[in-house]
């Protein structure tokens, strides 16, 4: 018997954890983070919803915090098997889990200082230790389009999925011993046309889609225009002798912006005499990644190596050390401040908001996802005050949301990726339920697509 079951990103956008069990055998297909607000983030300190030391292997499609956020904590509930990935996605997933680490010692010490009352403080989900212990579970490494044996029945094989650096859909071929499926996990699909990673490889014939649907119900503004967009924030931001503070994810959009803005001096659509802080000490590590892996880039980007470091542009300053970090604050204009995170949901973005939103010289150039529940959603949504560091600040500073540089496929680039070969049925995941899910349900229905948008821990008979 082949059962499929969410335990993450079901009717919700984070968390991606997928389950698939045929006979005994237990395959684990991400192992994320809830990201949201409080209500979502107390999510990742429940129950799991299936045994962790009964998972024999997880394969994970990429190093976002939501799809491998809770590895360590897998690991330290017991998981003993194998977990499978691409060279570049175990590099920058080292990254990533041992900054989400780092973080949650940080916070559970500032809640232990401001403890006045002698109640208990919320310990960190894991620690620096969990998440080095977990990187001895991670390997051999996998190519794109290797098939990878996991036991007698069952193969994988990992596709570009075009999202970050070393993302993958991975296709599975399962067979109990009556019954024989193939099931695509999309992971999250990329946004064709960008400049560095490949566009996703097309899904390829399979019985069962579980697919994304985090842009499910719209199309992205075109990627020209938006960086034209970004660059007229930037001149109008400056001509007032503000500051742009630009919260951004370190994985990928770090890196298309960095680009993006090195392009924009040369070709003088930014003046040149801007200073660009990249203030993320994840977001450094996983550039230098990035120089790493070429397996990943596409023709055009291989060929801009050949004439220089596309992410290095003049004015560029990497900031590593806290006190770095500060100094910043000390600028009252003409900096473009690249900071993490995306979502404003943690890391050194607060800082720069605290000190520049309430500015109405200053703008916030949003260029990715913001969940709800997120201070980045509360911004983008209008709000006039927020609370950081619990300290109440005006939103005075201009607010700019360009969705064009996201990472994630549109509606119009989802349904081109799952074509019109015919499925079983398509499990649709990872996008809020009242829009992207119910959008795309509708859509496939519409073209005699059979769906369904699995609840968090059901179990779906594959027949």
């Amino acid at each position: 018997m082949i059962i499929y079951s969410c335990h993450g990103a079901a009717k919700q956008v984070t968390g991606s954890c997928h389950l698939i069990t045929c006979n005994d055998y237990r395959v684990l297909v991400d192992c994320g983070m809830f990201q949201g607000g409080p209500e979502i983030e107390r999510g990742n300190a429940e129950p799991f919803g299936f045994d962790p030391a009964g998972i024999d292997v997880l394969l994970l499609t990429h190093a976002h915090l939501d799809h491998c956020g809770r590895i360590p904590l897998l690991v330290r509930q017991g998981f003993r098997g194998r977990i499978l990935t691409t060279a570049a996605t175990r590099e920058l997933a080292r990254v990533v889990m041992l900054d989400a680490a780092g973080l949650q010692e940080e916070d559970a010490r500032r809640a232990e200082r401001r403890n006045r009352r002698g109640e208990p403080v919320t310990p960190p989900l894991y620690t620096l230790d969990d998440a080095l212990h977990a990187l001895d579970f991670f390997g051999p490494d996998v190519g794109y389009d290797e098939t990878v044996h996991l036991t007698d029945g069952i193969t994988a094989r990992f596709l570009d999925a075009g999202h970050i650096l070393g993302s993958a859909s991975i296709l599975l071929d399962v067979d109990d011993g009556t019954l024989r499926r193939n099931l695509l996990f999309s992971g999250d699909l990329g946004n064709p046309g960008r400049p560095i990673v490949r566009d996703p490889v097309p899904a390829p014939a399979a019985d069962y889609v579980v697919m994304e649907t985090t842009y499910g119900d719209r199309p992205h503004r075109s990627v020209p225009d938006s960086i034209q967009e970004m660059y007229q924030a930037i001149r109008d931001t400056l001509a007032r002798r503000g500051n742009v503070v630009i919260p951004t994810f370190a994985l990928e959009r770090t890196q298309e912006v960095l680009y993006y803005l090195n392009h924009g001096i040369r070709e003088g659509a930014i003046p040149a005499h801007v200073r660009v802080f990249l203030d993320s000490p994840m977001a450094i590590s996983a550039t230098e990644i990035f120089r790493r892996h070429p397996e990943c880039f596409d023709d055009d980007f291989l060929a801009e190596l050949q004439h220089g470091d596309p992410f290095d542009m003049p004015g560029l300053h990497f900031t590593r050390d806290t006190s770095e970090s500060m100094a910043i604050n000390n600028i009252e204009d003409g900096a473009v401040i690249l900071a993490g995170s995306g979502m404003c949901n943690g890391g050194r973005v607060r800082h720069h908001l605290k000190h520049n939103l309430w500015r109405d010289r200053c703008s916030v150039v949003f260029v990715g996802y913001a969940a709800e529940g997120t201070l980045a959603r509360r911004i983008v949504d209008g709000a006039t005050t927020v609370r950081i560091f619990n300290e109440p600040i005006a939103v005075r500073a201009q607010v700019w949301t360009i969705n064009g540089f996201s990472a994630h496929a549109d509606q119009l680039s989802l349904l081109s990726w799952l074509g019109d070969a015919p499925r079983r049925k398509v499990l649709l995941v990872h996008g809020e339920y009242e829009r992207g899910m119910q959008a795309m349900r509708d859509c496939l229905a519409s073209r005699g697509v059979a769906c369904q948008l699995p609840g968090m821990h059901e179990p779906i008979k594959i027949d």
